[in-house]
């Protein structure tokens, strides 16, 4: 007997088509979006995959997704929560950048390792203002406020809400569906695997592509597969 949850990452935003770093930046999701979100759906449809419960960030382009996700599988009532420690990780000052011109002026390798290293940083955003004037940022201590994130520093946000909410809700035989960003899912993904920080590196989730995850009893993982 085992137990099922379901990732997902959100669908090609605005900003994925114009190749620009996004971070906590709210970009609306594009049309090719909306299409890969109903297309999840009717994946999840298709294999009779239906959840008890969701959890997405306070990013429109993951809540749009799930909307979509659930309106296909009609699963619209079920609880949805929102919380920011699922949010893409902060790209700090490189947020709005296009990807293409910032590795044309540090380096193609420096932008790897900004982009896909575990421990290292973008540079920080000097003007953070504009998100910790944001209400809904209004429960994160000032002095914890991220102006850059790394993925470590992403999972150290995302393996709490793991263990203390979506992890007991699992073990209660919940179905538990989780529409979220690269980052934060391979956070996730990372801390569920026991992946290591070389071999995370290597690791992509691509848009829209829901992924199975089967546990045993003790919620450890015994099956990941794309459907």
């Amino acid at each position: 007997m085992f137990v099922r949850l379901v990732i997902i990452r959100h669908g090609t935003s605005i900003w994925n088509q114009l190749n620009k770093f996004t971070g906590w930046t709210d970009v609306p999701l594009s049309k090719e979006g909306y299409i890969e979100a109903k297309k999840a759906g009717k994946i999840l449809k298709k294999n009779r995959i239906t959840f008890d419960v969701a959890y997405t960030s306070f990013l429109k382009r993951a809540i749009h997704t799930l909307w979509e996700v659930l309106k296909e599988i009609d699963k619209s009532w079920i609880p949805v929560y929102k919380t920011w420690n699922l949010n893409e990780r902060h790209y700090g000052a490189l947020q709005g950048l296009n990807k293409e011109e910032v590795s044309k002026e540090y380096g193609k390798d420096q932008v790897e390792l900004w982009r896909r290293s575990f421990k290292i940083k973008p540079p920080s955003l000097k003007e953070n203002s504009v998100f910790m004037k944001d209400v809904r940022y209004n429960t994160i201590i000032k002095k914890n406020f991220p102006d850059s994130e790394s993925l470590e520093d992403t999972l150290k946000r995302v393996v709490p809400l793991w263990k203390e909410e979506i992890k007991p809700k699992i073990k209660r035989k919940n179905k538990v569906l989780i529409v979220a960003h690269g980052n934060s899912l391979r956070a996730l993904a990372k801390h569920l695997e026991n992946i290591s920080e070389e071999s995370i590196s290597k690791l992509n989730i691509p848009t829209a592509k829901p992924i199975v995850y089967e546990f045993d009893r003790n919620i450890d993982v015994i099956n990941r597969y794309y459907l």
